[in-house]
């Protein structure tokens, strides 16, 4: 049974108030692929009321008043992206689909939509404690670089007026301020939770602490900016993470909680072993349903974290760095769900998560003494403490592919090649070939200008040629007509005309020109914005280049695509501003 969207369906239930009431910028959908859906069900198996309340009208507080007033409180997020890119293009072109709405119906859900929504909530019920999280409040917790207003915004917990943020994985937060506040804590008195943010006059700042520049300063200096920068980067850790704290005027702060350390396995499995419905709410089913479901509806999250430390990615600062993973009794289990559900084809289209080949910490050391502050696992090459293994991850898809009824498992959310090629003598790689290909494998080595990765924190071009060899030898042996498809990413701080170009020569050689290419999106929240942002590298300060105008962008994405007849002006445009007309016959023939 989905939770109550509207008083009609509250009443059914005997209800006469709701504990909570979630608001969300998407469309209802009950899968444990959405935030929504796994932040209610989680409240509710520990005994708490949760009305739904999904993509509301927000020129008015009308809406907010749907269900009566919460006993507990309002609970909001923007949905399972932030609204602004959600919204609008790396162009700011306005999307014309959401495929989290009735009918990939754009429209739904207002800009800054936890902002927006946090404030009608307040207007409906003034006193009512409001609780923000999911990925818009996690990414935009402290003072931030905002892309669509290209200036630095306050902390999101600010402009909400809300009285508690939840960043991160928010599972073990949620229900710790849904005990407190059943206990008859004021909300204003809920300040020591980890993995939440919260307002403060007087922070009562310790020796351990660590005071960030305040936001006046982050505004106005990039350095300072970047100081901050790195400060929360090399916080962003359970073991090591420190309280932090940032002052704004009139004598108000932003106070962050150390993080919550990550899910163990034994709660990852009860948090996806609850009862779903697994598909939208039937009141969208004229409109079409939710497309977003189509992706998800027969994948399983296997995994949670990253060490992978791309700069370009958010999951770093939202779900962490350290992984943890589900049992297979679990994941066989969620498989043998799937297999029972009418539409089932016998197709498994995931088995993965952030990164699908990570299914533990990266090293022992990470339990007691954290992720290492001044280094990377995998950058510029796999540490050498890396425990590079793959045989628990081959158990978990040998027993989901050999389910009755499970025809072909697919493995789409992405595999690290380089801590692949670190597991030395594993049979990963045939058993990828042979049993979890759908006929293209997609992977990302993003660029190949040695600069460019450096900004990235991804491995040499050479590895991924490395790998690349050794797909397409794997592939004959098992006499399998299978192919790659590389991502890149056009435009990323540090890339030049002269290292697009570079890509481009690459993609002619080798054949990898991409269906789609992937401009550089800045997003809160990442390395890779703030160099952006800042054109610095945050923790040496060195200068970086960033392609700016809207008119380098086109000429860096034009390189990608040479081979399009509409790009040719373009790129001869880009050849010339760089100096290298004596690649027009090459590129362009």
């Amino acid at each position: 049974m989905f939770l109550p969207v509207d008083r009609k369906d509250m009443e059914s239930r005997g209800w006469d108030q709701a504990d909570f009431v979630l608001v969300t910028g998407d469309a209802y959908v009950d899968h444990p692929s959405f935030g929504t859906a796994i932040i209610s069900r989680l409240l509710e198996a520990h005994g708490f009321r949760v009305a739904v309340l999904a993509q509301p009208g927000w020129k008015d507080a009308s809406d907010f008043k749907r269900f009566g007033r919460p006993r507990l409180g309002f609970l909001i997020n923007s949905g399972n992206v932030d609204s602004m890119v959600n919204h609008y293009s790396v162009f700011r072109y306005r999307r014309r689909r959401d495929v989290y709405s009735p009918g990939g119906r754009a429209g739904n859900r207002p800009d800054r939509a936890v902002i927006v929504y946090s404030n009608r909530a307040r207007e409906a019920y003034r006193d009512v404690p409001i609780i923000i999280g999911g990925l818009e409040a996690s990414l935009r917790r402290l003072g931030h670089y905002d892309y669509w207003d290209d200036k630095v915004r306050r902390s999101i917990i600010m402009d909400s007026r809300a009285d508690i943020l939840i960043y991160g994985m928010g599972e073990r937060a949620v229900v710790e301020i849904a005990e407190a506040l059943d206990a008859g804590i004021d909300v204003k008195d809920i300040t020591w939770i980890r993995g939440t943010c919260v307002k403060m006059k007087d922070p009562d700042i310790q020796p351990q602490d660590t005071v960030l520049p305040d936001f006046t300063s982050i505004a106005a200096s990039r350095k300072e900016y970047c100081r901050s920068f790195a400060m929360q980067y090399r916080s962003n850790d359970a073991v090591t993470g420190e309280r932090l704290i940032e002052k704004y005027d009139n004598n108000n702060y932003v106070v962050q909680n150390p993080p919550q350390p990550p899910l163990e396995r034994d709660e990852l499995d009860m948090v996806y072993g609850l009862e779903y419905m697994r598909t939208y709410h039937p009141s969208y089913e004229a409109a079409g349903g939710v497309p977003a479901i189509e992706e998800v509806k027969f994948s399983i999250t296997a995994n949670r974290g990253c060490f992978g430390g791309c700069a370009f990615c958010a999951i770093t600062y939202h779900q962490g760095r350290e992984v943890r993973s589900r049992s297979k009794a679990s994941i066989v289990e969620e498989a043998v769900k799937l297999t029972q559900m009418p539409d089932f084809k016998g197709y498994i289209h995931d088995v993965g998560g952030p990164t699908a080949n990570f299914r533990r910490p990266s090293c022992s050391r990470q339990r007691k003494h954290g992720m290492c502050r001044h280094r990377d696992c995998l950058y510029p090459e796999p540490c050498g403490s890396l425990e590079a293994d793959h045989e628990e991850y081959l158990d978990v898809l040998r027993a989901v592919r050999s389910l009755e009824g499970v025809k072909k498992v697919f493995i789409r959310s992405g595999i690290r090649y380089d801590y692949l090629l670190a597991d030395k003598g594993s049979r990963f790689l045939e058993e990828l070939c042979r049993h979890h290909v759908s006929g293209i494998l997609k992977v990302a080595p993003e660029h190949v200008s040695k600069e460019v990765l450096k900004n990235m924190r991804k491995p040499s071009i050479k590895v991924f040629d490395r790998f690349s060899a050794m797909y397409k030898k794997m592939n004959a042996r098992l006499g399998k007509d299978q192919y790659m498809v590389p991502y890149f990413i056009s435009s990323h701080p540090g890339s030049t005309l002269n290292d697009a170009v570079e890509l481009a020569l690459y993609m002619k050689r080798t054949g990898f020109v991409p269906d789609q290419v992937q401009d550089f999106y800045p997003t809160p929240g990442t390395l890779a914005t703030c160099m952006y942002h800042t054109e610095m590298d945050p923790f040496t300060l060195k200068r970086v280049y960033v392609a700016k105008t809207a008119e380098e962008k086109k000429m860096q994405r034009a390189l990608m695509h040479f081979n399009k007849r509409e790009n040719r002006e373009t790129v001869r445009k880009a050849l010339k501003k760089a100096g290298r007309e004596d690649l027009m016959e090459v590129l362009l023939k």
